[in-house]
């Protein structure tokens, strides 16, 4: 196989974006490395992302090429913070009209594992890997991702450290649990100046009863999903869960609603579905307690697993007596129901993203070099915005629409969404050397899939 020679960054937008961040590195050859891992971030993907590869460099046998080298200096032994590096991100996105965040957007707090092998590396443990649906020897870190109908974009990742690798394990005072680094997460997301209406999660957060508490308690507002048969809320023969909560609100017909109220979802096509949300009472939690439960659904009658939400939240109902007293503005049924729709950006278009820049495909052992690749791949996506919205496509032959499945005409723009023609997941035109792709032409690329994927609103 013919070495293959690494390319400088390209010039232009992404020299400009790693300018931004140019007095964080101490010396000429840190900048160096930003801009050239990002440049491989940002390059098309044709095999896992290592440091062979952002270094164009073949695999295994390149490992020794100086510019490989070079940048595992950078990433494992130079000195540079990658929390300061992920606050300058955070302030350029705030700064900015087009991103800054706003009241009416969604903190999304997740938690996302990837495999890695051996027991050596930082972080590594046998656990639950909810994105093989199974548990295996991996990484995992909690993320909080802020979201609205128009767009998403990652602001702090923590590495979660299973109990065996602390000498007292569970009761290691240094040991946390991934709902306190997730807790943590959104406090500092709003000290950081995050405005959002409400954390979503999905029903690993929002079953905890602690874990909900502490949120309460900080004084922030949440709307979580259940697990349909989780639990009980009252006692006895009364005792049932949410999906008999569900069962208990009164249904006749669309045209006799009963409990239930009829709210609207748009999904990313342009079509609407007629869904039904209710508040529904379980044990101590009801439209007026300090925890609401709201039933969602496509069925009220059938209640379809794949097509119906149970969630927890704690702000008030419009009208109810807790209105007034609360810090929290009040929400409808389709308010709440918006809410938790826009949680899915975190599974429509989150994890594939990270998967296209190589998130997983770090192979440093360190929690440094781990939490710098991490911060670094997220200065990569928010690249992808900027250029997005700062910039026109690069010119080159026009990609046809992307089709929606089981639809035969181009999926219309969302309400909202930057006016660029969305296309498939490729550079727009071909690359300036066999090398490298220039990361401007990708980065519209990654977005325009990212836009294709929207939540419903």
């Amino acid at each position: 196989m013919t070495r293959r020679v690494p390319c400088p960054p390209a010039p232009g937008p992404l020299e400009g974006y790693a300018a931004r961040f140019d007095d964080l590195f101490g010396s000429l050859a840190q900048r160096r490395g930003f801009r050239e891992y990002l440049a491989g971030l940002l390059a098309p993907r044709d095999r896992n992302k290592t440091l062979t590869a952002l270094a164009g460099a073949e695999p295994v046998a390149g490992a020794q090429h100086p510019a490989v080298q070079r940048l595992q200096f950078f990433l494992s032994e130079s000195r540079w913070d990658p929390d300061e590096v992920n606050e300058r991100r955070l302030g350029l996105l705030l700064a900015d009209p087009a991103t800054a965040p706003h009241g009416g957007g969604v903190l999304v707090l997740d938690d996302s594992g990837y495999r890695k092998d051996g027991a050596k590396t930082a972080h590594v443990g046998r656990q639950w890997l909810g994105r093989y649906g199974k548990t295996d020897n991996g990484v995992v870190t909690v993320t909080t991702v802020w979201a609205d109908e128009r767009l998403y974009y990652p602001v702090h990742a923590v590495p979660y450290t299973p109990a065996g690798h602390f000498a007292k394990g569970k009761s290691d005072p240094a040991f946390r649990t991934k709902l306190a680094i997730g807790a943590d997460l959104a406090v500092r997301a709003r000290s950081a100046g995050f405005a959002f209406r409400a954390v979503a999660a999905d029903s690993a957060y929002g079953d905890q009863d602690g874990f909900r508490r502490e949120l309460a308690e900080a004084g922030l507002p949440f709307v979580m999903a259940l697990k349909p048969r989780h639990g009980a809320w009252a006692y006895g023969a009364d005792a049932y869960t949410p999906v008999h909560a569900a069962r208990a609100l009164r249904w006749d017909s669309a045209d006799d609603p009963g409990d239930w109220q009829r709210v609207t979802r748009i999904f990313r096509d342009g079509h609407a579905e007629a869904w039904y949300a209710a508040d529904a009472t379980l044990g101590w939690w009801g439209p007026d307690g300090s925890t609401r439960l709201v039933i969602a659904t496509a069925d009220p009658a059938a209640l379809p697993d794949k097509a119906t939400w149970y969630l927890a939240t704690n702000l008030p109902r419009p009208g109810g007596p807790r209105e007034a007293g609360s810090p929290h503005p009040a929400a409808g049924l389709a308010e709440i129901v918006r809410i938790y729709g826009i949680r899915h950006w975190i599974e429509q278009g989150y994890k594939q993203v990270k998967d296209e820049l190589g998130w997983a495909d770090f192979q440093v052992r360190s929690d440094i070099a781990i939490r710098r690749h991490q911060a670094l791949v997220n200065c990569a996506f928010c690249f992808c915005w900027d250029t997005w919205l700062t910039s026109p496509p690069p010119p080159g032959p026009a990609a046809d629409g992307h089709l929606e499945r089981g639809h035969r005409q181009p999926a219309p723009a969302a309400p909202g969404t930057p006016g660029h023609p969305s296309g498939p997941k490729l550079a727009p035109r071909p690359a300036r050397s066999p090398q490298l792709a220039d990361p401007r032409d990708h980065a519209h690329a990654l977005v325009a899939g990212l836009v294709q994927s929207a939540p419903a609103r």
